[in-house]
């Protein structure tokens, strides 16, 4: 019996009331509870803000069609819980548009989500696809994986995308491809890039133990160099800790230039078995998950710098019973406190996971732990295997796979956390040059001022609510970008960079 089933036998939920109290200058609230109809058990699947200042995810069950358990969905929700279904997946005979979409969204420049789901496709029923949604929930398929004999494309892209600074979307699958199948049964696994028109390019196939990573269930991060970094599962040089290998952080170009750029060690106090992107800190390291390793075996949170040089930051289940929590599948978050925020699957004070803040130091302190009102019932949530995102209004939203305060439903939930920290402004580009537009993410119900980057005034701005487009100018630089609206300035939560 696979964990997530296991846990949706284990958690029975019950009604309650939406509001908890976490601690002082903290405040928790439920939102939401998926109740199989219109969605159930959301896995790697963070959240995504879009245009209008709701946001926007995905269920790997769930929906109107498969029953009984649903072939997942694809929904939004308003800050205020309002939550609405906008496509359930299969809804053709055998699936040509995808199932069980595992991997969130992603907000692309055109205003359109794009995601991936890990099954189905019009070539291969176990293959997966990549999709385009609008906010108004139409689809459209744009590749099918296993195109190619023994699915040498890819297959199984879990990890999700990643739009680049060249427009193009940039993915992993977990298995595929054409790497030596002796530790990787159907494939190692591969990178793509994909047009908006739904060309694909094979980067890079993974090889497995002992020269490569394998099994990538993660997506792409993009720094300020241009190139990109992931995480494979498996695979590395250090196959005796881990009986696959502990995995491996990766470093590409879009050109398809490749190179391993660590090997975990697992359980010699090394991390192992990412399962989740990686975060840039301000110092221009790299930080991490890994969902087994660290001293008690129970996971890890690492730090690795620009050269490869690794460290691990903190080990889970060092307070007693595990109040700390156990488990990080999902990633971390930076956030405008230049704090990261993240997220255990299990563990916490009542066993079902946590929500915790670290510093770059290794500070970790834990903020919300699951199932508050007592197990089985969990009416909060219970098993976070997505990490939290940040919204502009500064709060942190996430999805728990199971738990729910509506009678008879274990499909779980959507929840804010707030911290106390205010507005700001989200670029939905990380990069631009000189006349590029560019949108931005934020609150600005007064009507926007001005807009700069790095201190240089932008021109050609056009702004909603919710949402602005302006124009990199001449002589701007790299550094954050400021918006004043009715007098107050809100500041970017991370640097953009001028591509020269």
């Amino acid at each position: 019996m696979s964990l997530r089933v296991l846990l949706r036998a284990i958690f029975i939920p019950v009604l309650l009331a939406v509001m908890v109290a976490a601690c002082a200058g903290q405040t928790f609230s439920s939102l939401a509870d998926f109740v199989g109809s219109n969605g159930s058990g959301p896995y790697t699947a963070p959240l995504v803000q879009g245009r209008d200042g709701n946001f926007y995810g995905t269920t790997s069950y769930g929906g109107t069609n498969c029953a009984p358990y649903g072939c997942g969905t694809i929904f939004k929700i308003t800050p205020a819980g309002v939550l609405t279904t906008l496509y359930s997946f299969c809804d053709e005979e055998y699936c040509p548009d995808g199932n069980t979409p595992d991997s969130g969204l992603v907000l692309g420049s055109d205003g359109n989500f794009y995601g991936t789901t890990t099954q189905g496709g019009a070539s291969d029923e176990h293959g997966g696809t990549v999709f385009k949604v609008t906010p108004a929930g139409q689809l459209t398929t744009l590749y099918s994986f296993c195109q190619q004999s023994n699915c040498t494309d890819g297959s199984f892209p879990i990890g999700g995308l990643i739009q680049g600074t060249d427009g193009n979307f940039y993915g992993t699958t977990f298995s595929g491809g054409t790497g030596d199948a002796q530790y990787c049964d159907g494939g190692c696994g591969s990178i793509f890039k994909l047009t908006p028109a739904g060309v694909l390019t094979t980067l890079h196939t993974f090889a497995g133990y002992p020269v490569d990573g394998s099994g990538p269930s993660a997506g792409l991060l993009q720094a300020a160099n241009g190139k990109f970094y992931g995480t494979t599962t498996n695979g590395g040089a250090y196959l005796a800790s881990c009986v696959l290998g502990c995995g491996t952080v990766f470093e590409f170009a879009s050109n398809g230039s490749y190179s391993e750029f660590y090997s975990f060690g697992g359980y010699t106090g090394d991390a192992a078995a990412p399962h989740a992107p990686l975060a840039i800190g301000n110092d221009g390291a790299f930080y991490g998950t890994g969902l087994e390793g660290g001293s008690e075996g129970a996971g890890s949170i690492f730090r690795i710098t620009a050269s490869g040089s690794e460290s691990l930051l903190y080990s889970f289940c060092s307070q007693s019973n595990c109040d700390d929590g156990q488990l990080p599948y999902a990633g971390l978050s930076l956030g405008t406190d230049r704090n990261f925020y993240g997220a255990t699957e299990a563990g916490g004070a009542y066993t079902a996971g946590s929500i915790f803040r670290i510093t770059s130091k290794g500070d970790l302190t834990t903020l919300y732990s699951f199932c508050s009102d007592g197990y089985p019932h969990c009416p909060d949530g219970a098993a976070l295997y997505a990490g939290v995102v940040q919204g502009t209004s500064g709060a942190f939203c996430g999805l728990t796979n199971s738990g729910g305060g509506t009678t008879g439903s274990d499909d779980g939930t959507v929840f804010k956390l707030s911290v106390d920290l205010g507005d700001f402004v989200k670029p939905v580009e990380s990069a631009g040059k000189v006349g590029a537009s560019i949108g931005i993410l934020g609150s600005f119900p007064a009507g926007v001022e001005s807009v700069s980057f790095n201190g240089a005034p932008a021109n050609g701005v056009t702004s909603t609510r919710t949402f602005l487009i302006a124009r990199v100018p001449a002589g701007a630089t790299s550094g954050y970008i400021t918006v004043t609206e009715s007098g107050r300035t809100l500041q970017s939560n991370v640097p953009f960079h001028v591509i020269q």
